[in-house]
């Protein structure tokens, strides 16, 4: 059975699991990541000198002060999670520029999957901060009667983020695929550049909200 799962055609089954193109570029984006980063450690450690290892401590404050502007101090659990979701889709919208090759983010189940990622990352910080009634309580404040407000606003910013990245993503594609067909292969790479530009600035939007949303949440837990 090879019945489509979002709209995408099943390559294969791993038993009940329904294995997807962009399940393939995601997994393979990850490990090229694990590997690259991996690297860069194994540098800073070993080769502090060299300029692998000056990459991988640019990458690193680069992240660490980006998490940190965000959420306006340090937060070291923080800038590992963020950190990754901004190399995740920086990544995938660099992969994407590969000749027979769509970003894994520009698929909604990915995006989705990033978002819904984001939606428990929330609470957990939460309630790592104060503890589960602790954070419950600020749903109730300052009226109980706000809370189906307060559930739905967090749903909605779960879908926003989803379908933003989502519909940058794919709409980028798109035109450079179109243009690839009308006209040849060459006239489209500034519009390449600029759909990796896109990328990049989506994952950074990305990141900073992700930081904003989960630096709130711990601050509700210590002060709420």
């Amino acid at each position: 059975m090879n019945a489509p799962v979002f709209s995408e055609q099943v390559l294969f089954w791993l038993g009940p699991v329904p294995v997807t193109r962009t399940m393939v570029t995601s997994a393979v984006t990850s490990l090229l990541l694990v590997a690259l980063g991996a690297s860069l450690g194994w540098a800073v450690v070993r080769k502090p000198s060299g300029r692998w290892a000056a990459a991988g401590r640019l990458t690193f404050r680069f992240l660490q002060d980006l998490v940190t502007e965000a959420v306006g101090r340090r937060s070291p659990g923080l800038e590992v999670f963020a950190g990754s979701l901004f190399l995740f889709i920086s990544g995938a919208a660099l992969l994407g520029q590969l000749p027979g090759i769509q970003a894994p983010t520009a698929n909604l189940a990915a995006t989705s999957a990033l978002a819904v990622v984001v939606f428990l990352a929330v609470p957990v910080a939460g309630i790592r901060a104060r503890g589960a009634l602790g954070y419950v309580k600020h749903y109730f404040q300052p009226n109980p009667l706000l809370f189906p407000l307060q559930l739905i606003s967090e749903l909605s910013r779960t879908l926003a983020l989803a379908l933003r990245l989502f519909g940058n993503m794919m709409s980028g594609h798109l035109i450079v695929a179109l243009i690839v067909a009308l006209v040849g292969l060459l006239v489209p790479v500034p519009l390449m550049a600029l759909d990796l530009l896109i990328g990049l600035l989506q994952a950074y939007i990305f990141t900073i909200l992700t930081s904003v949303y989960v630096g709130a949440a711990i601050r509700i837990g210590e002060g709420g």
